[in-house]
């Protein structure tokens, strides 16, 4: 019997022969005859919703792998939060995810929100940082607040409860002995319509917590708007605090990156990590490294904060043996 790609073949010769002069038998023949190679790989990457860095970022991590790998198709797949893409890395739904350190951290040595959680991330391996995400006060102009510890007995926004806003702001309390009762007013307003920033303008708090990369938008109309200034958070406490949790860093923005903002300004924060399952096979992870490696202009050409960084060692999380195999090679 025979098949229908044969029949289809022998089709196509019949026609050719009924129409002389035509000279490109032969490469019909060769798509009709000739096995189809064999496609590309797709990679799908867990990042945060649409018109979050996160998500921006993932984009663009996609373009540079597609461009420099034949056979990988990275396609973006937004999710509502960290929680969800570690549980489908762990599960196998996504190939590869972008995190917060902490996050990832506390998810694979069952702390922070994952204490009781009866999942296991233990599967997960990092594969390399790909940006800053810096923790940074803050502050009305009229609040006098022009050091960490003038804090203390302010109005501050502590984010939506369980956002990320909210979970720093339990870090920085921990770390400075501080108790919610040692503040006149906190709040519990989300970014979401522009709540906190319009009760930041009007007056209703004096400080919050801006979680995320710099420039921001939203932070330089605050600036123009609202008189609002940045304070360093780097005294003893919070050194003591990165020194002790490994998904923190110390953290410099530069001066001149929004209005009345003229000198450098130090704090601290966690990064946004690729991380992939142990069982993503060892080539395709240093494919993915090397495509970034490669493009490493391109992508700080896209946002500043998207700038080459080698993996810090963490205990608690292991290197996936791809991504070790490409920073040995490359002597980073």
């Amino acid at each position: 019997m025979i098949s229908n790609k044969r029949t289809d073949a022998i089709s196509y010769i019949r026609f050719f022969k009924c129409a002389p002069g035509i000279a490109i038998i032969p490469v019909v023949l060769m798509i009709v005859l000739l096995p189809f190679s064999a496609q590309a790989f797709d990679i799908l990457l867990g990042t945060g919703e649409t018109g979050t860095f996160s998500h921006f970022a993932g984009r663009m991590v996609c373009r540079v792998i597609n461009s420099h790998a034949d056979d990988l198709n990275c396609k973006v797949v937004p999710a509502p939060d960290d929680v969800d893409n570690l549980t489908n890395l762990q599960g196998g739904s996504l190939d590869i995810g972008l995190i917060d350190s902490r996050m990832l951290h506390d998810a694979i040595n069952k702390t922070g929100y994952f204490e009781f959680l009866d999942i296991s991330y233990a599967n997960l391996r990092a594969l390399v940082p790909l940006y800053d995400v810096p923790i940074t006060l803050v502050v009305r102009g009229d609040a006098r607040i022009a050091a960490l510890d003038a804090l203390k007995g302010k109005r501050i926004n502590a984010g939506a409860p369980r956002s990320i806003q909210h979970l720093q702001l339990d870090t920085l309390l921990t770390a400075k002995n501080w108790q919610k009762a040692d503040f006149s007013l906190i709040t519990e307003l989300p970014a979401s319509q522009s709540q906190d920033t319009m009760a930041f303008c009007h007056g209703t708090v004096q400080a919050m917590l801006h979680i995320g990369v710099h420039p921001d938008a939203s932070l330089q109309q605050l600036f123009k708007l609202c008189e609002a200034n940045l304070v360093a958070m780097a005294d003893n406490d919070i050194q003591k605090l990165v020194n002790g949790q490994p998904a923190f860093s110390l953290m410099d923005i530069p001066a001149n990156v929004y209005p009345s903002q003229p000198e450098r300004v130090t704090t601290f924060g966690t990064r946004a990590v690729l991380v992939a399952a142990e069982d993503l096979d060892e080539q395709t992870v240093y494919k993915i490294i090397d495509a970034l490696y490669s493009n490493r202009k391109r992508l700080k050409s896209a946002h500043p904060s998207l700038e080459w960084m080698a993996p810090e060692a963490d205990p608690g999380i292991q290197l996936h043996p791809g991504a070790a195999v490409f920073f040995k090679e490359k002597g980073l």
